[in-house]
């Protein structure tokens, strides 16, 4: 029988909680989320943070460049529940142990951030993780310094583009995987597709058997994925 796709919760659980906040991320997990997406930036000072914008503006109470921010003043901007903005320190220690997938995307594509690669790597191979992590990015440079820093890790390019000769390319450049914004045909190589919220297009992609399905409602495509699953 073919494998049934993982399904990861893009930012946590956006549709019931702010997106990527340690409420939403540990509600995920106490329901049993195969994986959590995420995404992390560094803060003025080096430290990073699990946001998806370049700026607090749009899901916090403040405004301006996470890279302007240190640390500590980073922890005075909150989400809509209250919560600071997450370390990845504290996303590693609630994860660490538990049973659930994560893919990490390195938000490099509009701001690099010099250092961040080494930086992360070395937080989560010093975490006890039940799974090896896939970390993405659009920025195809951030993969490539991650592969120099740590080769034994799963490295997975983002693009909305048809990437032509898709093997060939996820080969050239070490990619364990392709995170496609749309299905296209790939061998040998794991297809995670994002973001995912309607169910008609869940129930192909469950039929297909894609890698993974990222999207904003897990517990709405586990449902889709449970009737798919019971047909075959």
């Amino acid at each position: 029988m073919t494998s049934k796709s993982l399904i990861y919760g893009h930012r946590g659980v956006p549709v019931k909680f702010p997106e990527n906040s340690l409420a939403g991320f540990a509600y995920a997990i106490s329901q049993h989320i195969d994986g959590l997406e995420f995404d992390v930036h560094l803060t003025k000072d080096g430290v990073p943070v699990i946001m998806h914008d370049e700026t607090v503006d749009r899901t916090t109470n403040s405004h301006g460049k996470i890279v302007d921010y240190t640390f500590q003043e980073l922890r005075q901007c909150t989400l809509s529940n209250g919560e600071p903005v997450p370390s990845l320190a504290e996303f590693l220690d609630l994860v660490s142990g538990e049973n659930v997938h994560l893919n990490l995307e390195f938000k490099t594509d509009r701001q690099y951030y010099p250092g961040i690669e080494h930086k992360v790597l070395r937080m989560v191979q010093q975490t006890d993780l039940v799974y090896p992590v896939v970390f993405s990015s659009f920025n195809l440079q951030s993969l490539k310094r991650s592969y120099a820093i740590d080769p034994t890790q799963k490295y997975a390019f983002l693009t909305s583009a048809k990437i032509g000769a898709p093997e060939a390319f996820a080969k050239s450049e070490h990619l364990e995987g392709l995170h496609l914004e749309h299905y296209q045909p790939v061998h040998h190589v794991a297809e995670r597709v994002w973001t995912v919220d309607d169910p008609s297009e869940m129930r192909q992609l469950f039929d297909r058997a894609v890698s993974a399905v990222i999207t904003n409602d897990f517990e709405l495509a586990q449902d889709v994925r449970a009737a798919v699953w019971d047909l075959w």
